[in-house]
């Protein structure tokens, strides 16, 4: 039985809205790091599915500190957003996971081209409570599109 004084789901979510109040803030990287994810560097795993042809962010394993802070150097040289908000959120206290869904209007810097886009994260928590592994499902075809400037 979960102590009344720490609840495993409450504390997820606690931890996932937080990480995800982060985005929609646009904190730092570092910020994002330091505040949200776990201290084993060896722990730290990034991955946004997609096919890795339609954006250099996408369909790559990023591992450690150093991984993470170069997936959101990636994606701020290529993307910008505004209005980000989540939703949704789903518990798995037993598996230390949480799932969110997302929404934004994000804009290809280099060609100036937007779209509005739903988004899931799904977390997986170290026994802290902290994030050790960040994935991203995204709608791939339009930010490939606007890279190309065909949106």
């Amino acid at each position: 039985m979960p102590s009344l004084f720490h609840d495993p789901r409450t504390a997820l979510l606690t931890a996932a809205t937080s990480f995800c109040d982060g985005f929609s803030r646009a904190d730092t990287p570092s910020t994002i790091l330091t505040t949200h994810f776990t201290h084993n560097n060896d722990a730290i795993l990034v991955h946004e599915h997609g096919l890795p042809k339609l954006a250099p962010f996408l369909g790559r394993t990023f591992r450690g500190a150093d991984g993470l802070l170069q997936y959101l150097s990636m994606i701020a040289d290529c993307l910008r957003f505004e209005n980000m908000r989540f939703s949704e959120y789903i518990v798995d206290a037993e598996a230390r996971k949480v799932s969110a869904r997302g929404e934004a209007r994000f804009t290809w810097k280099s060609t100036g081209q937007s779209w509005d886009e739903v988004f899931t994260y799904v977390l997986a928590f170290d026994a802290g409570d902290r994030v050790e592994r960040y994935e991203i499902w995204a709608d791939s075809g339009a930010a490939w599109l606007a890279s190309r400037g065909e949106l």
